[in-house]
Parts: structure tokens; sequence; C-alpha cells
């Protein structure tokens, strides 16, 4: 890491602070001086000394010519907001908006953040963006202000995002987007770099300030100060925190590390403290902290919350301890507690309003209820998608490598198909391969040869109408997330759960087979080792063949399920080229016996 080195020349920070004091106001005497900074009188005698010494105050303490100098060379030039993350803790709130966009007060955090700054005469801004980047767009012609787009939010921290403004970093304010501040921190006038932090105690912190305001680096539960987060970085400390980051980044290690290690010099900081009064600065990570600052909030009335609060009869300060739970394929899943119960509520994902008919699932509700095959949504709204369920404690999915999973799971679905139950829709495998693909808006494929794959697809459809079948409800889902296992308060046995019944219609049972092998990503052999758990060793071969046709088209289906999503800027790497090789393949194997 790179040392910052503290020349002579160089005067303490209490001292800059007395010089920053004489230049906004002038004092008739050195104890009204005191009374300002709150410092000592002995400490103010002996800075306007130094001072005086050092050339940059006259006999009446007011700044000389080499003060003004100073003053505009370490002068505030420029700001970076870092507003690319995702908010995990804000749970329903932000699964429609970014936490730097939160209305607070009347107004929107990063638009008073920005306003703040334009009071200091700070108008060069950038803004790091990320989750949700298209809705800051407005701010470049509200503000004038430059956006930076951070790609890698999800899987690097925001060490990365500042590397992505490193060439801003000079005079420049460093601000989190989710800090709302009661007084304006930012100044037209610095003479030093700092970190802030409150004079209040944080058991989470890793520094603390000594007595000659440098924030030194506690022991991990030790606790210390707050840290706020906004810092100033001068033109040499920008240079040291620019060439640590480009250290830090180098090995891959440390994409999951906030900027401020980049601060860093063996045991302590190497900027000054610059300490804030506990309470003025409140950090927006979480639905209680945004209570706190606003509960009189819209946000806090958005539908999600509004959902539970009609569900339950209660009032938005009855809703505590949010989180995100999951953030899946098609949905958000949020944890939340009310009245001491804890609870999911399902929020639907980016386009799902295009592929998950909520009033079919509804149904499907009202079909398995009292069945055992999944806990009854304590609410269910068929038009919105919005689901609440109770929480189950312990919980943990099919362990894919372990055959005694697998049998539980196997037998489970067994029972269910075995139930016949019955709905009024269909899930079409084929019909929705089609209409996947209708919603690429036009888009070429990112497959070259989609075009022959899919047609020797669409011929199993003949196949498959050919082999005599019996269809039921059939989960289609049916992957080895969804099957929960937990136990019961009190029990020492584990209990199996079906979960996720969205896809669920009117099917082949088997097709659920397929779906379980492919999620899994089951090699050949695995899968005939799945096939022959479920049928205990007796299925025939023409089953099997027609199997093999369902892992093909399911392989087609959610690659295409896939591409749809990839456009909407939802990514699924693997997964969804491995679908796709499904598809070809099993179309190979099924052509093999049938």
């Amino acid at each position: 890491m790179n040392k910052r080195v503290q020349t002579e020349g160089e005067l303490a920070q209490q001292v800059l602070d007395i010089l920053l004091c004489l230049k906004h106001e002038r004092f008739s005497n050195q104890r009204l001086l005191a009374e300002k900074t709150g410092m000592s009188l002995g400490f103010v005698n002996k800075a306007v000394s130094i001072l005086e010494e050092a050339g940059l105050i006259d006999k009446e303490c007011l700044p000389t010519a080499k003060a003004r100098s100073l003053f505009q060379r370490c002068k505030p030039q420029r700001a970076v907001i870092l507003a690319a993350g995702f908010s995990w803790k804000l749970g329903p709130i932000n699964s429609t908006t970014s936490a730097a966009l939160l209305e607070i007060r009347g107004e929107i955090l990063i638009e008073r953040q920005i306003e703040q700054l334009h009071e200091a005469g700070i108008t060069d801004i950038s803004i790091v963006v990320g989750f949700m980047k298209e809705r800051f767009d407005y701010l470049v012609d509200k503000y004038g202000v430059k956006l930076l787009y951070n790609d890698s939010y999800a899987v690097k921290n925001n060490i990365y995002s500042v590397s992505l403004a490193s060439a801003e970093l000079s005079n420049c304010y460093l601000i989190p987007s989710d800090i709302w501040s009661e007084n304006n921190p930012y100044r037209s006038d610095e003479l030093y770099s700092w970190y802030m932090v409150s004079d209040g105690y944080d058991a989470e912190s890793s520094v603390r300030v000594n007595r000659k305001n440098e924030l030194i680096l506690v022991a991990p539960g030790e606790g210390g100060n707050r840290m706020i987060g906004i810092a100033y970085l001068l033109d040499r400390d920008a240079d040291i925190v620019r060439a640590n980051i480009k250290d830090l980044l180098s090995d891959g290690k440390h994409n999951g590390s906030y900027w401020e290690e980049a601060l860093y010099d063996g045991d302590r900081m190497t900027v000054h403290a610059r300490l804030s009064t506990d309470g003025d600065h409140k950090e927006i990570t979480t639905f209680e902290q945004y209570q706190d600052v606003d509960l009189g909030s819209n946000r806090l009335k958005d539908e999600s919350v509004r959902t539970i609060m009609d569900a339950f009869g209660c009032s938005v300060s009855d809703i505590t301890d949010v989180s995100v739970l999951k953030k899946g394929m098609t949905n958000r899943s949020f944890l939340f507690t009310v009245k001491g119960t804890k609870y999911i509520l399902r929020v639907p994902g980016e386009g799902t309003d295009h592929i998950i008919n909520r009033k079919q699932e509804a149904a499907v509700f009202k079909a398995i209820r009292g069945t055992g095959l999944c806990d009854d949504p304590v609410f269910i709204d068929a038009e919105s998608g919005y689901k609440i369920t109770r929480y189950l404690e312990g919980i943990r999915v099919c362990d894919t490598g372990s055959e005694d999973d697998l049998k539980k799971c196997m037998d489970k679905l067994r029972s269910f198909h075995e139930m016949k139950l019955k709905v009024d829709h269909e899930f079409d495998i084929f019909e929705k391969i089609c209409f996947y693909e209708s919603l690429w808006n036009g888009m070429p494929s990112i497959f070259r040869d989609y075009h022959e794959t899919k047609e020797k697809i669409m011929s199993l459809r003949d196949v498959i109408k050919k082999i005599e079948k019996d269809k039921c409800l059939t989960h289609i889902d049916a992957v080895s997330d969804n099957f929960l296992f937990f136990k019961p308060d009190g029990s020492a046995e584990e209990c199996l759960q079906l979960t996720d019944w969205e896809y669920a219609g009117m099917q082949d049972p088997h097709v659920d087979i397929a779906m379980f092998c492919i999620y899994s990503l089951f090699d050949k052999e695995r899968c005939d080792q799945l096939i022959d758990i479920y049928f205990n060793n007796k299925c025939d071969t023409v089953t099997r063949g027609k199997i093999y046709c369902y892992i093909a088209s399911c392989g087609l289906l959610w690659s295409n399920w896939c591409e749809y999503k990839r456009q909407l800027g939802v990514e699924f790497g693997e997964y969804s080229v491995r679908q796709y090789r499904y598809a070809k393949e099993f179309f190979k194997y099924a052509g093999e016996i049938l």
C-alpha cells in the first residue's frame, strides 16, 4: 500500500480549522473564536501564533495572499456519488426503486445531495450507477450530472465503483447515495482530506477517533465511531487512493471490499477524521431506518407495503425486520415480521406479468388447499401477483447429490401426481416455446442454429401425442430448489413441501421429472437414475423416451425464457447455455430409443 508522507510544513488539522473559521468570519478577540470553534482558549492562542508565523494570517487575524492561494489549491471542485448498489435490507421498497431515489420528507434523496453540493458551489458531479441505472437518466437533464455505469454492481462492492471514477477523485467529495444529511455537509472551502465519522458509538465500526483526530483501526467486535461514509480527498490523497485501489483489485480478491480499505495504512487511515454530531447524517439501508427518517413517506405506502398492512390490518410501524430472502429467477422474496411472526412477501419480478397468469396461479392454490403439499398462502392477489406465506424456520432445499433426498422428492412428486388434481387451464410446452420467443420483440436468438434446433424440437409434439398418457395438475417448475425440507416446531422428523406453483397447470405429470433433471443440470446417466427412482426401476422404454422428449423440449422452453429475461437485463450464465444443450442432446437421445 502507498504511504502518505507528512511534511514538516503541514499544519495540524485543528489549526487549519481555525484558518477556515477566520476566512468566513471576523472575530474581535480570540475568546470569541474559541467559543465559535469549541476549542480551548489556550489552543486557539497557540493556533493563531502558528498561522501568523506561517504567513497565513496577518496581525488582525485576516487571511493573507498566501492563505488565499492555499484555499484555491485545496478548493472542492467535484463530487462522486456512489449509487450502483442494491440495498437488500430495504426489502419490498427496493423492488421498484433504488435507495438513492427514495422520497424523504418530500425530496428525492439523491436530488437533496445534488442540491446541497450546488449550495457549496460544486456542479461537477458524477454518479456511479448500476441497479436500475435507467432511472437516474433524468438527472443528466435536470442537474447536468455525468453517469458512470457499473455493470458489475451485483458481484462487486463499491471499491469497484470508486475505481470507475478514479479520474474524478482529486479535490473531490465521495458520497454514498443512501446518506440523508439534516445539515449540508459540503463546503465551498476545504484545507485537508478527511473521512466523516459520527461522535456516536457503533459496535460494528472498524475505526475510532484518537486525541490527534486520527482514525485508528479497532479489533473486530470492539466498536468505535459510526462510519458515515462521506469523504473529501485532496489531489495527493486521491493519488494514494487510486494506487491502493488498483493494488487491491489487481488480484481479484477484493472485489467484495468497501472502498475505505484504500484509505488504510497499517493501523490507521491516511486521512483525518471529520467528526459530526450523531444523528446529523442518517444511513437509509434498512426498512426501519427509512421509517425512522420519514414515517409518513409515500414510499412507505406503496403497493407492497400496503399489501402487508391490508393483509394483517396493521400499521407500517408494525412491519419490522425486513430483508431480502432471495432474488429468484422470476420473483423477489422478502422476509418481514408482523407482531412477532415471520412471513415472506413474494413480489413479481421484471417482465413477470407477460409470462405468468396470476389468476391461473390462484386457481392452482385453490385446488391444492388442504392437501399438505405446501402451506396455504396467508394472502394472494390474483391481479398483482403479490403473495404472503408463513416463514418456515430452518428450511433446506433438496441436495441433488443425496440419493436419500432424491428418493424423498420423487416420492412426494409421485404422491402429488396420484392425487389427480384438476384445474381449468393447461401448460402447453410447445405453445410456450413460441410465446417466449415472441417476447423477444423481433430480436434474433443468441444461438446461431436456433431455427434448426427449434424445428427439431417442434417435431416432438407429434411424437408425444402418439404416446398414451394421463393428464393431471402438474407442477411444471418441480426443480430441486422448490422442494423444502424442514422440521416443524418440536418435531425430530423432517417434513417436505413443494413450493412455487406459478407455472402449474394440466399436463403429463412426467414433465415434472424432466424439469427436475434439467434444473439440476444432470447428465444423461443422472437423468436415467432419477427416472428409475420415480418409477421404482420399472420405467418402460417408451415412457423413458417420452421423458427424453420432455427434457429436450423443456430445455428449449427455458432457453427461450432466459433469452427473454436477458433482454430485461437479467443474466443466467451457464444455466441458459445448458438448457439449450438439453434441447439438442436429448432430441438425439429420444430419437435413438423411440
